[in-house]
């Protein structure tokens, strides 16, 4: 009966301790996903993250809704790493500091001047192109190649990552052609983020060229990776 009574504490035990130690390698290999996601964007738990809207082409103080919901997205994902949000507008002066900054949106149309200002400042290898009629409007140019606007069917964003020196944290500039690539850019990474980090160079700067295609379809949900263009783009001019 002793024997019995033993057998039973015994195998309780090691059940126990057996699901213990799944708990723990499940706990810590969701923690291992979260820092690498946090380290991808540069951000960590328990910080403010600063985002700087654009505003709306051709309407100062207005907002596309498209952006707006790229913002949710990021305060998703800021969420998930255990930080918080402040949200700026593209007027927006001086160091982010000690904050994360997301930068949505280009300069095109005054869209979001401080993001003209990281692309002068960190990005000398990248031309975009202004509106016009001709075929190369909105397109980027960087590496000696260029990427068309071809508007509600394939789009491009850029995704770059830099610290200034002034600041102790990076900034993410989110770059796209249009207020649906900055959405569909930050949808696919916050996503994707670990392929993505198997196929560039460096984790703690780098310029990303993401593809966003049949969009009459998929809208933003159909992104790729074209190009990790970041030798080009921070090379000076």
């Amino acid at each position: 009966m002793l024997s019995a009574l033993a057998n039973i504490a015994l195998g309780l035990v090691t059940s126990l301790l057996g699901g213990g130690f799944v708990w723990l390698w499940e706990r810590g290999k969701r923690t291992r996903a979260l820092n690498r996601k946090a380290g991808f964007f540069g951000v960590r738990p328990g910080e403010t993250c600063l985002v700087v809207l654009p505003n709306k082409h051709n309407a100062p103080r207005a907002v596309h809704h498209r952006d707006v919901r790229a913002v949710v997205e990021l305060a998703m994902l800021a969420g998930e790493l255990g930080c918080q949000v402040s949200v700026a507008s593209g007027s927006f002066r001086g160091s982010n500091g000690d904050r994360t900054e997301f930068c949505v949106g280009g300069p095109l149309g005054d869209a979001n001047v401080r993001a003209g200002g990281h692309l002068a400042a960190h990005l000398p290898g990248v031309t975009i192109h202004p509106y016009s009629d001709r075929p190369e409007a909105v397109a980027f140019s960087v590496g000696g190649e260029q990427y068309l606007f071809d508007q509600g069917n394939e789009e491009y964003a850029l995704v770059a990552k830099f610290t200034p020196q002034e600041s102790s944290r990076p900034v993410v500039l989110v770059c796209g052609q249009s207020a649906l690539a900055n959405q569909a850019a930050i949808h696919f990474l916050r996503r994707e983020y670990a392929r993505v980090v198997r196929e560039i160079a460096s984790e703690d700067r780098y310029c990303l060229l993401i593809k966003i295609s049949d969009i009459l379809t998929y809208e933003f949900h159909r992104a790729v990776l074209e190009r990790d263009v970041s030798a080009a783009a921070f090379a000076p001019a």
